[in-house]
């Protein structure tokens, strides 16, 4: 799956949401996009995913508009005011209603199992915001991938709650290698810790992915009988030309 933002830019009601940006990426690869705090990195998430009609520029994939397709096929991971979770609520209550867009069973005892398999039961009564933001990112992103159809994420801002780069972008590295697409915005300070070529929200220009899985080659098809028939007849004459010589 290739996924491109092809000069998208987003406007406000009295300035500009987004600026010209431009990203490209494949299925196993990784795109680090960073520009200065504010509401690019959400408009850009809500772009990207087929969430927010661009002002110019277009989104595609395998070059394609289809923005029905986009919202089926990626997912907004931690985005302030969109997809943030309510930060009063416990994570247990969090992690279950994560687990019912999976369509995932998402009873108290399933819960329970889930976030004791993942080390994380202690916090299941504590206030999400007061969960380890390691933490917290690390099981939204998950279970964001999990959701039937997604093939790819967008990681908003992750850097504002305090995560270390290496961190949070070990995270998105990990998705790639199970073969989605991922983009993570943040802070221009990141890319200076990263080994990692940034775009850059509001440049026209895309950066250089990350790949961590190359794309799998598509299997050549079987011979038709046609195909069969073809390569059968020279073993044929071959056979023939062998009789011949043994009975001279």
């Amino acid at each position: 799956m290739r996924w491109e933002l092809d000069s998208v830019a987003v406007d406000g009601t009295h300035s500009p949401l987004l600026r010209p940006t431009s990203l490209a990426l494949r299925s196993g690869q990784a795109q680090l996009a960073v520009g200065p705090a504010g509401a690019g990195h959400t408009a850009l998430a809500l772009a990207a995913a087929g969430r927010m009609k661009p002002s110019t520029g277009r989104v595609l994939l395998d070059g394609s508009p289809a923005p029905d397709v986009l919202r089926r096929t990626v997912a907004i991971v931690d985005a302030p005011g969109v997809t943030e979770p309510d930060g009063a609520l416990p994570l247990a209550i969090v992690i279950g209603e994560e687990l019912a867009m999976a369509r995932r069973r998402a009873g108290r005892a399933a819960v329970a199992a889930w976030l004791d398999e993942r080390g994380a039961l202690p916090h299941a009564r504590t206030r999400y915001e007061d969960v380890p933001a390691p933490l917290r990112l690390r099981l939204t992103t998950e279970l964001a991938a999990a959701r039937p159809g997604v093939r790819a994420l967008v990681l908003t801002s992750p850097d504002r709650h305090g995560v270390l780069p290496q961190d949070w972008w070990a995270v998105a590295c990990e998705h790639a290698g199970q073969g989605l697409a991922v983009i993570v915005t943040a802070q221009e300070v990141a890319s200076a810790l990263l080994d990692a070529v940034p775009a850059v929200i509001g440049a026209a220009e895309p950066g250089e992915p990350t790949t961590i899985r190359a794309e799998e080659p598509e299997l050549a098809e079987e011979p038709g009988p046609a195909d069969r028939a073809g390569t059968d007849e020279p073993t044929a004459v071959l056979a023939a030309d062998s009789e011949e010589r043994s009975g001279s």
